[in-house]
């Protein structure tokens, strides 16, 4: 590098360009003016190689980068100062430089490698898509169930998983809203985390904010609470409120909830209840040991289950029972209840 900047500083027109400054000559009658023309095509020639190496430089210097990043919709701006919030080595010129080569994508974006150099990362925002693969939470399930489905479909650890959860959750379960997401293959456990959480906090929040006019954290997951328990124990959605009803009839008087769903917390998801279980389970969650509702939920919720813990049907119910078909039969006193049993069971 050093010898080729002093070729191009040397005092003299390199020979190769003798032929071109002789047409010039041939072409103007002036020695002196002749002179001054080929100075300034020398200094123009030499600026503008310093400008071409200097930019070539610039465009090779490495950036650091996750594989997998996100883009936000946007001016180029904007995405510029997105990409400096996340301490990436961007600046203005980027902005400049992006004019020039096109409009990023917004979404997820597959650089590729975790170190490239500048020209590649610029180019890549404007050119790549990351390989998205969707992924559903059905309501009722736990998250123990959950992260052991993140872990398979995406082939992450399922250690990381639980201690990026453990890190980043205030509460053990019901954080997650269930629904479909559609998420980059090569995410991080981190990541992949941080954006469920996100996303299942911003859905959650504008729920109570059309309930309620503002979300209180600690006034809507005791509704969680209260859902979580209506989901495991509901047939369908219709019984909902039903069921609801039951549990706020029930703390009233007083009564235990005695309810199987809650044992199906954790890894114990889809184990069925047994008398055995009900007697040897020692947990938080155990409602024919303790009374309440437990004091985090059981499961992950859907909305229904969320509205039909706020709003219970107007009922009597203290007790149901599942029938034949699949769905409930609801009772206000435990005689009833009895024979409600006794058919179930025939």
């Amino acid at each position: 590098m050093y010898n080729f900047l002093t070729f191009i500083f040397w005092d003299d027109m390199p020979s190769i360009y003798i032929p071109f400054c002789k047409s010039i000559n041939e072409e103007k009658s002036s020695k002196n003016m002749n002179n001054k023309i080929l100075i300034s095509i020398k200094w123009i020639f030499k600026i503008v190689l310093i400008i071409i190496l200097s930019f070539m430089y610039y465009l090779n210097k490495p950036i650091n980068s996750p594989q997998i990043i996100y883009i936000p919709k946007g001016s180029i701006n904007k995405i510029i100062a997105h990409l400096q919030s996340r301490n990436y080595n961007i600046n203005k010129l980027d902005a400049l430089l992006l004019r020039v080569i096109g409009s990023p994508q917004s979404g997820w974006i597959d650089i590729g490698t975790t170190c490239s150099t500048r020209g590649d990362f610029l180019y890549k925002l404007t050119t790549a898509k990351a390989a998205l693969q969707n992924v559903t939470l059905i309501p009722g399930e736990t998250t123990h169930i959950f992260l052991d489905q993140l872990a398979d479909e995406f082939h992450l650890n399922r250690e990381l998983l639980q201690k990026e959860y453990a890190v980043q959750s205030k509460y053990k379960e019901g954080l997650f809203v269930p629904n479909t997401y559609s998420l980059p293959m090569g995410i991080t456990e981190e990541m992949i985390i941080k954006i469920l959480l996100k996303e299942s906090f911003l859905q959650m929040r504008d729920f109570s904010m059309k309930i309620f006019g503002t979300y209180n954290e600690k006034k809507w997951f005791h509704f969680v609470t209260i859902a979580s328990i209506i989901q495991k124990e509901s047939a369908n959605i219709e019984e909902m409120p039903l069921v609801s009803s039951v549990i706020h009839n029930r703390i009233k008087k007083g009564m235990k909830l005695q309810m199987d769903g809650t044992l199906n917390y954790g890894k114990y998801s889809h184990i069925k209840v047994t008398s055995k279980m009900i007697k040897e389970d020692k947990t938080i969650y155990n409602t024919y040991l303790h009374s309440g509702i437990p004091p985090v939920p059981v499961c992950n919720v859907s909305f229904d289950a969320i509205k039909a813990a706020i709003f219970p049907a107007q009922t009597d119910y203290l007790y149901f029972v599942k029938s034949k078909n699949g769905a409930h039969t609801f009772s206000c006193n435990y005689s009833t209840h009895l024979t409600n049993i006794n058919d179930a069971t025939k």
